[in-house]
Parts: C-alpha cells; sequence; structure tokens
C-alpha cells in the first residue's frame, strides 16, 4: 500500500476557501463601509464566512462591525464564520472577539495580537481653578469607560477558551502576540486552516 500525504486542513471546512466578505487594512470608516457593501451583496441565506487581515485600527469601528455580525446571527440564526488571515492584530482581534471561539478559523502562519488599548493626549488647563476640576474629572470618565469597554472585549476574546481573562490582562500591556497553532491550542479559534 503506498503512503499518501495527510489531506491538508483547508478541505476540513471548504467554505472557509471563498470567504463573502474579504476585508483588509486598517480597520476604519472606509473597511466598515466596505464590511457593509459586501454585506449587502452576500447570499442572504446558508453560512456566511468574513475573513480579515489588519495591522489593526479603531477599535470602535471593529466595535461596530462585530455588532451588527451579532445582531444578524441572532435575528436570522445564520452561522457566521472568522476566518482570520495573516495579521489579526488589536483591533482585528476586537472583531473577532464577536464570534464564539467555535466560529473562529485562523489560516497557517497567521499572528494574532492582542494589547491595551492605547490612549494619547494632552490636557491643557487654564482658567480659574473651580472650572478645571471637571475638565480633568471629564477625562478620567473617559478612561475609566475605555478600561470598561477593553474589559468587555477581553472577556470575550478568551469566553469558551483556555486563556483565562486575568492572564490576558497580565499579558496584554506589553502586546500579547499568538501564533495561530498557539491560538488554538489555547482553545482561541476552532482551527487552523
Amino acid at each position: 500500500m503506498a503512503w499518501s500525504a495527510p489531506a491538508p486542513y483547508s478541505t476540513r471546512y471548504p467554505l472557509l476557501a471563498t470567504p463573502h466578505i474579504c476585508l483588509s487594512g486598517p480597520v476604519d470608516h472606509a473597511m466598515y463601509h466596505s464590511f457593509r457593501d459586501q454585506l449587502a451583496a452576500a447570499p442572504t441565506e446558508g453560512t456566511l464566512v468574513i475573513a480579515i487581515s489588519t495591522l489593526g485600527g479603531d477599535p470602535e469601528v471593529a466595535r461596530l462591525m462585530g455588532d451588527e455580525v451579532r445582531l444578524l446571527r441572532e435575528y436570522t440564526g445564520r452561522e457566521i464564520l472568522f476566518l482570520g488571515k495573516v495579521a489579526v492584530y488589536s483591533a482585528g482581534a476586537t472583531f473577532m472577539a464577536h464570534f464564539p471561539v467555535d466560529k473562529r478559523f485562523l489560516t497557517q502562519g497567521t499572528r494574532l495580537m492582542i494589547h491595551e488599548r492605547k490612549l494619547t493626549c494632552d490636557v491643557h488647563l487654564e482658567g480659574p481653578l473651580k472650572t478645571l476640576v471637571p475638565i480633568l474629572q471629564a477625562k478620567l470618565h473617559e478612561i475609566e469607560e475605555s478600561i470598561r469597554i477593553e474589559e468587555e472585549g477581553f472577556r470575550d476574546i478568551v469566553a469558551g477558551s483556555k486563556l483565562a481573562f486575568d492572564e490576558l490582562c497580565k499579558k496584554a500591556p506589553s502586546n500579547l502576540y499568538l501564533e495561530a497553532e498557539e491560538a488554538r491550542d489555547l482553545g482561541l479559534v476552532l482551527d487552523v486552516i
């Protein structure tokens, strides 16, 4: 009997070979518009595959696209699969968090990167002292709310996986990079194709 090479993993999931929605580049409003246009042109029944490759971008746009995926899944009952290709960094991981772990896939060689939200701002204080307190309180409230949003996203990323929320929080400040196989072994994605 002749030896034959095992079938590639990609043959296990033939739907992933031809995603209905393909997103690449920075997660921004241009990507959101492309997402909406491709979603409108996609089949309205059956499994929907969304592929993304990104070095990151605006986390709120990622949350917006993710929320639209959630609503579509909840209201239509459709199966929606996530396929990360090459790089799923930052806001890309935020988008991935909106898919259950058993609906997430990465291609071979893909890297996943998760980090804390970052803020760069200058606070200029000038005027009567009593008028300065609300300015500082508003900035503090913005930071506190951003931390809450970040933690919600971290909980969604690890839900159903072997990676503990506290462990992710510990590693995120220095940028957690995971190879596709590591992400699979931690249960962050179902499989690598």
